[in-house]
């Protein structure tokens, strides 16, 4: 068996592979000494979740789960509440996530809707942001894609949200801790998901032939998906939190089965075993993964020049580690590179238009980043 740290638990650990070597992945300790960035509180929420610039970099929105959507000026800290939001079930992990500025300048939500016998599910859906003085409202909202099946629970929804060059939607959709969703082809649990922008499936997608809900699919057995982003070069990355352990940084490839549950880096919880990915060559292996948890949430390819050095570079938060984390890319390969503790849950990472870093702390906070 192989000895793994819960999800919270901070520290550094031995793991032990299935067939009993030890196998210790390479660690991003935490950076001494002085950060290269400068640190300024912008702005205060109760349950922050997603942030998105609007066209001109001027404002952004910010998403709380509790279901409300704010403009908010970088610049002044100021925010106003955006009306017309669609009503959201408020439970564990769900309620509002990810708001992405789509196509035409729609405004792309996904949140998490109830269903029959105390089910819910997550959904995508789309509306206009309308100015009139200084008040916002959302109109015309529409939801163009939903999660099957709905399930009871109120974790592993991820739906997270990213446009690629191809014109296409991704979508993540989480296994809501139910395990073998991620491996059926009957539900879209578990999946990241290529859809048009209006959420029937994308031609030329890997299971396109099947019809149905695996039309949908760009690819499969994943667990929890809170990080998406396309690089400059088109190479789609993710991320994901493993059990108890066995957290994953992941290049996306379509077609793939990324191995939830059959193999994972980490353990269940409460010891059982779970085989790690060498034992299963027919599975897609992580990137970068680590053991013990870092929880990662919101993800980034740095694109700025006001850090130069992390051109190209992955950025993602840390929940339970509290921390904003670098990892090195050079074309398809990954590497873990500095991580510096930020003492705060860190669940957005969003780059702004002078390639300043913004960061959401589960504590409410919105921080700007500049170079020290």
């Amino acid at each position: 068996m192989r000895f793994k740290t819960f999800h919270g638990v901070l520290g550094f650990g031995l793991a032990l592979s299935a067939c009993g070597t030890a196998a210790v992945p390479a660690q991003d300790k935490p950076a001494t000494g002085a950060k290269p960035f400068d640190v300024a509180e912008v702005a205060k929420f109760e349950t922050p979740w997603a942030m998105t610039f609007l066209p001109g970099g001027r404002e952004a929105l910010v998403s709380e789960k509790s279901g409300k959507l704010w403009v908010v000026s970088p610049d002044t800290g100021s925010k106003t509440a955006v009306s017309g939001v669609p009503a959201v079930k408020v439970a564990g992990q769900g309620g509002l996530g990810d708001v992405v500025v789509g196509p035409d300048n729609r405004i792309y939500l996904s949140f998490v809707e109830g269903g029959p016998d105390g089910t819910s599910g997550a959904v995508v859906g789309y509306g206009r942001l309308a100015r009139t003085g200084a008040t916002y409202a959302l109109q015309d909202f529409k939801i163009v894609w939903r999660q099957s099946p709905k399930a009871e629970g109120n974790g592993h929804f991820s739906h997270r949200i990213a446009f690629g060059p191809d014109g296409a939607m991704y979508v993540t959709s989480g296994e809501r801790q139910k395990f073998q969703p991620a491996q059926e082809t009957t539900g879209n649990l578990g999946k990241v998901l290529r859809l048009t922008p209006e959420g029937q499936p994308f031609p030329g997608n890997p299971w396109a032939a099947k019809g149905g809900l695996q039309a949908q699919f760009y690819s499969t057995g994943h667990r929890n998906l809170l990080g998406m982003a396309f690089a400059p070069d088109g190479r789609l990355w993710e991320h994901e939190m493993g059990p108890q352990g066995g957290d994953e940084v992941n290049l996306i490839q379509p077609g793939k089965n990324y191995g939830w549950p059959v193999v994972s880096n980490g353990s269940n919880y409460g010891g059982g075993d779970i085989p790690d990915h060498p034992t299963r060559a027919e599975f897609e292996a992580p990137k970068v993964w680590w053991n013990p948890s870092i929880s990662p949430a919101g993800l980034i390819v740095y694109t700025g020049n006001l850090f130069p050095q992390w051109k190209g570079d992955l950025l993602l938060g840390a929940l339970s580690g509290e921390s904003l984390i670098r990892i090195d890319v050079t074309g398809d390969k990954a590497a873990k590179a500095e991580r510096w503790p930020m003492n705060a849950r860190i669940r957005e990472v969003e780059q702004g238009p002078k390639g300043e870093i913004y960061l959401l702390e589960d504590n409410g906070r919105l921080l700007r980043l500049t170079p020290a």
